[in-house]
């Protein structure tokens, strides 16, 4: 059993107000860090290598997009399902839950344009500090929204409290 699918277990043993809890500081929160500062250092490698071969052009407005659908996301998981679960309205949390799996294939789908326009966040080997900052911190980005959405879609989606 894989690190990531024994934490998953872990958290299906626990009730869903406490994995919504876990995800809301883990992920929403984290997201809502990453994601100003990703755009911010995407400008300035934009702007300072424009006119490198290697330039990821359209990185920062691909990530702003990002940004807007997941805010939009965690805000109607926060707003609309998570109380709904917490509160043990499962049984009608149906719609969001179905909802919110579509967004999440979305979401996947951004990540892998993300990776295209980065090469898998593979810095060039004249690339500077910020650039290659930039990408160790997409690669983080990528791998906790990958685990948040496994997590959701997984573990909170098909908890056994909603049997």
């Amino acid at each position: 059993m894989s690190m990531q699918t024994a934490a998953m277990q872990d958290w299906r043993e626990q009730s869903p107000g406490a994995l919504i809890d876990h995800i809301l500081v883990r992920y929403h929160a984290r997201h809502r860090e990453q994601l100003p500062e990703l755009i911010r250092m995407a400008r300035r490698v934009e702007e300072v290598h424009a006119t490198s071969g290697d330039c990821p052009h359209g990185l920062a407005a691909h990530l702003l997009a990002m940004e807007q659908e997941l805010v939009s996301h965690m805000q109607k998981e926060e707003q609309i399902l998570f109380p709904m679960l917490s509160r043990g309205m499962a049984a009608m949390a149906g719609g969001p839950i179905s909802v919110m799996r579509m967004e999440h294939d979305t979401h996947d789908e951004a990540l892998r344009q993300l990776d295209a326009l980065t090469h898998d966040q593979t810095p060039p080997a004249s690339a500077c500090n910020t650039w290659r900052t930039l990408y160790a911190a997409l690669r983080e980005f990528r791998d906790d929204l990958r685990d948040h959405i496994e997590l959701e879609n997984n573990v909170l989606f098909d908890h056994p409290a909603r049997a």
